[in-house]
């Protein structure tokens, strides 16, 4: 149903997460008993969880270490990593100094070239430990480095822009990435984003694409909203691209799985995402807090070293736990933050879903109280859901 924003324009309500809840149906199955297991470019993973490519998020050790236990992380390959023989120095520097340094330093520190040979170091890193090696890069890093990622034996490409289309106009002296030829050239499966409408994943899919990333502005770290005033909350985003999935599904037989990509807290958030109807979710400032993430106890957006118009910023969001008890327990706090696998699964036994494909069926309502209704205590005491 449309708004009247005023006599010339129009506007579609949107939601975000916080504003839906999930209904029970009919039945109820053991936890146990419910599978969550997703494929992406051939590859299959136990759960549907991957890490972001932030530099605070993932290195070589956390790509191995989500790889061996069933999600996926990905490495940002226009980064640190790529940089710096040593990012760790690096890392430190970033973590020690104050607010108002922050940016400056990032630009500064972000100036150094990317090293060709360093992305191939990385790849072969994480595979020669048996992880697999997934990363990252803009459309513009794509250009220039998918023979290097090819070369390395990378598993997954992820191509990634702040908003990515198959219809990019340039001026005449750039020749943007045509992104159909791009997946048809490369020899391993090409994930692309990020989008938030029907129609631009329909023609990101029929490019080739091997996945679609989802969301634009609601990551922890993201300052594109407020900087850009672009946007699509993400219950409304994945239930729009969810639906060109399976319309592309219904026409070419072949199956393209979506990811909701940013703004995702809690195990709630996620199982909400799914019911939307995404197939598996991308997460930062939930693994930012693992003891063994990179960052130091910070989550920074990918887009705050930008030496012209910086859309990220850093914040901090200390070490809550090990990455074991984050992404499958046994939780150590009590607000969703911990064992998001086992709140995934919880979740679909309470839903009565048995696999991914059940779970994104399951009745979705409007529900902006679900949050705060009956939680006077909690939230006068900063506790569980009122922290």
């Amino acid at each position: 149903m449309n708004i009247q924003i005023g006599r010339g324009k129009a506007a579609r309500r949107a939601y975000g997460i916080d504003e839906i809840a999930l209904v029970p149906g009919q039945r109820t199955l053991d936890p146990s008993l419910a599978d969550t297991s997703w494929e992406i470019g051939g590859v299959k993973r136990e759960i549907p969880i991957i890490a972001s490519a932030m530099d605070g998020v993932v290195d070589v050790r956390m790509a191995v270490l989500l790889s061996q236990m069933g999600a996926l992380g990905v490495l940002n390959l226009e980064g640190i990593q790529t940089r710096y023989e040593d990012p760790n120095p690096i890392l430190d520097k970033i973590a020690s100094v104050d607010k108002h340094e922050f940016v400056p330093l990032m630009q500064q520190l972000y100036a150094e070239p990317i090293k060709p040979e360093l992305i191939e170091r990385r790849v072969q890193e994480i595979k020669s430990q048996g992880g697999i090696a997934a990363v990252s890069a803009t459309p513009a890093g794509a250009a220039r480095f998918g023979e290097t990622v090819a070369k390395a034996g990378a598993d997954l490409f992820f191509v990634q822009a702040t908003v990515v289309s198959t219809a990019h106009l340039s001026p005449e002296a750039i020749s943007p990435l045509d992104l159909a030829e791009f997946c048809q050239r490369m020899p391993i499966p090409v994930i692309l984003g990020n989008c938030v409408t029907y129609e631009v994943t329909l023609n990101l899919m029929k490019a080739g694409a091997a996945g679609i990333l989802v969301g634009i502005g609601p990551g922890a770290a993201c300052t594109s909203r407020g900087v850009l005033g672009v946007g699509v909350p993400q219950a409304t985003a994945v239930a729009d691209c969810a639906a060109a999935r399976d319309e592309f599904y219904q026409e070419t037989g072949t199956y393209v799985p979506i990811i909701a990509d940013g703004g995702l807290v809690t195990g709630g958030d996620i199982c909400k995402c799914i019911a939307c109807g995404a197939d598996a979710v991308m997460i930062g400032s939930p693994f930012a807090r693992a003891a063994e993430a990179p960052g130091r106890g910070y989550h920074w957006g990918m887009a705050t070293p930008s030496p012209v118009l910086p859309r990220g910023t850093r914040i901090r969001v200390g070490t809550t736990g090990t990455l074991q008890e984050i992404l499958k327990g046994p939780a150590k706090l009590d607000d969703g933050t911990h064992n998001f696998l086992g709140a995934l699964q919880t979740s679909m036994g309470t839903l009565g879903a048995k696999d991914i494909r059940e779970m994104q069926q399951v009745e979705v309502i409007v529900a902006p109280s679900l949050l705060t209704e009956g939680k006077v205590y909690q939230k006068a005491q900063q506790l569980g859901m009122g922290k």
